[in-house]
């Protein structure tokens, strides 16, 4: 494999070819993906390098006074060979990376090869192909955060550390010095805690880029804008605290933190600057001046870095590990945004040409990552798997008229958009409603007109009497409740999202090849609607591949909506996303092969290409940050010299050797609700085949789910089924 390493006596850069590492006990091999340059730590180390054996040093006087101890303990020949040879050796670069777990070592159990994982440590995380990291410096990154905002997750855990330590509270003021690349972090962090943020630096971009990220204001040190800054926001009194993010020689932030600070505030050294503290200045103030050690609790550490002994959670909340997650989890809820602060992209074999660009100032940067060999991206998006829908099935029954439902939930969906089509239609007994509150089925049952309301569900499903299931409840409660109501023998319409995992989907078609009920439909309503299929019959048949873009003007969601609880409820496109997969395949009358998707930074907006079996694309556009004025829903579908367009279920329109246009303007935009519960009811009733096939429910739920699995991976996610 190749690796990145220096001669720190010769300062000589190069990529070498070196053993692959051991997967050792307690550990995993990880292949990188990306791995970020630490623009001030590494720089410093590259620089120090090229120095003269005075220049070196000067610049580290700590290795000086063990060398001179040991003249004194070992004599002046022996030290020289010592020195001369760890000099004159090859040390490692890096410290911050994502990649792939390509082995587990005997006792991990928290991950499997193939995850994705984001690495840490000077000696563990390092600009190489692969490397050996132990439990507890890696950790899993979240589903849907792209490899290379993974790869911040070292220098993030930095900035949070450092934060930690200032111990913020919501509403201070604070100045951080310093808008580098942990800088820039901090920025960030403080400003997501409800800190208001003062940036100095004498870099005009980085301030401004500062700003952008959230600082209330930044500027030049030497200038009376900081100064004006902390004045306009603290009333007078100075910051509550400073964060020294800077580096150098010069002594200039900490009498400015000094001069900025208010009374017993509060100085976090994170980078390294020069500490020639003002006495009279601090002394006055009674400042208190902390450290922060790197990643956090555990650095430097040998049984908790290596032998992986954790700390307790009670004692120490926030450990190294702990850290990197936590970072990790903010990137991905968009809390912090890394990739503004990305400057620059180089392959891993450029890295010596990278690093003296860097050194000669011709490459400016903040953050610079490496992209390695394209195999290691390929092991990030495995394949995801199209179950194969296995079932003998019993002979579906006519059901008695009417048709018997039973709702198990009803919230906004069911009560504005299902039930109001059912209430009043010929042949249908709403016959029992189910919710966990017992308000919310009384008031179902009033007004819909139920015969029974009830929190008992185990009722519902051993009541022979009763039909049909709807489910109509939470994402993360659908796949579960489907399982429940197919084994007992009901047919069930589940609305989407049909399953969140894959073990999910492989569940609801368990309880289908057992019980030989594949009596299910999926609340996939836009290929019913009027105006759709109407344009798909106007098109008619296709003969050559299709190109289809599919605009999802999305919005945003009101503060406090489950559909942000991700953790629980999946991500929304998880959530959402089928019904436009769906509608996609049923305009190409196929279901699709593979699926690439990208995420833009600190938004839920995606771009999904779906590729079907004859080369046909569908681009689906799901973005949150529109105009809201503008239509929710835009569709066009291009092939064999016609165009087929939507706008947004108002109009529909062809253009080919003759020109349709939809001649109606609905008051109301049908997307389909009423004409899909007709098709489901009927079915019921008569015992004949569900309105889509279930092959088909089946394929659109495991492509929704490789839109997660490629963001994770960051390339395209091959649908495999089943032979």
């Amino acid at each position: 494999m190749k690796q990145v390493v220096q001669n720190y006596k010769s300062g000589e850069l190069a990529v070498l070819d070196v053993p692959v590492p051991g997967c050792k006990p307690g550990g995993v091999l990880v292949r990188t993906a990306y791995s970020l340059i630490s623009t001030g730590t590494e720089l410093m180390k590259v620089s120090e390098a090229g120095m003269s054996m005075l220049g070196k040093a000067r610049s580290r006087p700590d290795q000086v006074a063990k060398v001179m101890q040991s003249v004194a303990t070992n004599g002046v020949p022996a030290t020289y060979r010592k020195v001369m040879g760890k000099l004159d050796s090859y040390t490692p670069l890096g410290y911050s990376l994502c990649g792939v777990v390509e082995q587990v070592g005997t006792g991990v159990d928290d991950v499997k090869v193939g995850d994705l994982v984001a690495c840490a440590g000077n000696e563990h995380a390092l600009h190489a192909e692969l490397n050996w990291v132990p439990k507890n410096l890696y950790t899993p990154v979240p589903d849907g955060l792209a490899p290379r905002q993974a790869a911040f997750g070292t220098v993030g855990s930095i900035a949070m550390q450092g934060v930690r330590q200032g111990e913020p509270q919501l509403g201070e003021v604070a100045l951080v010095i310093g808008l580098g690349l942990i800088g820039q972090l901090v920025v960030q962090l403080l400003a997501a805690s409800g800190v208001r943020v003062v940036g100095a630096d004498p870099d005009p971009v980085r301030c401004q880029l500062a700003e952008r990220l959230g600082a209330a204001a930044c500027g030049d040190p030497a200038s009376a804008a900081v100064q004006a800054a902390v004045a306009e926001l603290t009333g007078g009194h100075g910051v509550d605290q400073v964060y020294l993010a800077a580096g150098g020689g010069s002594n200039q932030p900490v009498e400015l933190a000094a001069q900025l600070c208010r009374d017993r505030g509060r100085v976090v050294d994170i980078g390294k600057c020069r500490l020639d503290l003002p006495w009279n200045a601090y002394y006055e103030k009674e400042l208190d001046v902390r450290f922060s050690r790197s990643y956090g609790p555990g650095r430097y550490d040998p049984e908790y870095e290596l032998e992986g002994r954790d700390y307790p959670i009670g004692y120490v909340r926030w450990t190294e590990r702990r850290n990197l997650a936590c970072f990790l989890d903010l990137v991905a809820r968009g809390s912090v945004d890394v990739e503004p602060l990305v400057s620059h992209i180089a392959d891993f074999d450029d890295a010596v040409e990278t690093y003296q660009r860097l050194k000669d100032g011709e490459l400016k940067a903040v953050a610079v990552l490496f992209r390695y060999p394209e195999q290691a991206v390929e092991a990030e998006a495995p394949a995801v798997a199209v179950p194969p829908v296995n079932v003998t099935r019993s002979p579906a029954r006519a059901a008695r008229t009417p048709v018997r439902l039973a709702f198990v939930g009803a919230g906004n969906y069911a009560t504005s958009m299902l039930l109001p089509h059912l209430a009043q239609r010929d042949g249908v007994e709403l016959s029992t409603v189910v919710t966990t509150t017992a308000l919310s089925a009384a008031n179902a049952k009033r007004k819909f007109g139920f015969a029974e309301a009830t929190t008992d569900l185990d009722a519902v499903l051993g009541d022979k009497s009763i039909d049909a299931v709807f489910v109509v409840t939470r994402h993360s409660s659908h796949a579960d409740l489907t399982r429940r109501a197919l084994l007992a023998g009901k047919a069930v319409f589940v609305e989407k999202p049909l399953a969140l995992t894959e073990d999910e989907l492989a569940g609801v078609l368990a309880a289908v090849e057992e019980s030989g009920n594949d009596r299910l439909q999926v609340g996939f309503n836009r290929r019913f609607a009027p105006l759709l299929t109407e344009a798909k019959k106007r098109f008619g048949t296709r003969t050559g591949p299709a190109s289809l873009r599919y605009l999802v003007n999305a919005g945003r969601l009101q503060h406090g909506s489950w559909y942000l609880q991700q953790g629980t409820e999946g991500s929304r496109f998880a959530g959402e996303g089928g019904h436009f997969i769906d509608t996609a395949s049923w305009l190409l009358d196929a279901d699709p092969v593979s699926v690439y998707a990208v995420a833009a930074s600190g938004n839920e907006d995606l771009q999904v290409v779906l590729r079907y079996p004859d080369g046909s694309t569908a681009t689906i556009s799901y973005v949150t940050t529109g105009a809201p004025g503008f239509p929710k829903e835009t569709l066009d579908l291009v092939a064999d010299g016609k165009v087929l367009r939507l706008d947004d279920f108002v109009r529909a329109s062809v253009y080919g050797r003759k020109k349709w246009v939809s001649s109606r303007l609905p008051k109301a935009r049908d997307k389909g609700q009423n004409a899909e519960l007709a098709a489901f009811i009927k079915a019921v009733r008569t015992g004949g085949p569900m309105p889509v096939p279930l092959e088909s429910l089946v394929a659109t739920t495991a492509a929704t789910l490789a839109v997660q699995a490629g963001l994770a991976g960051g390339a395209p996610v091959t649908l495999e089924r089943a032979r």
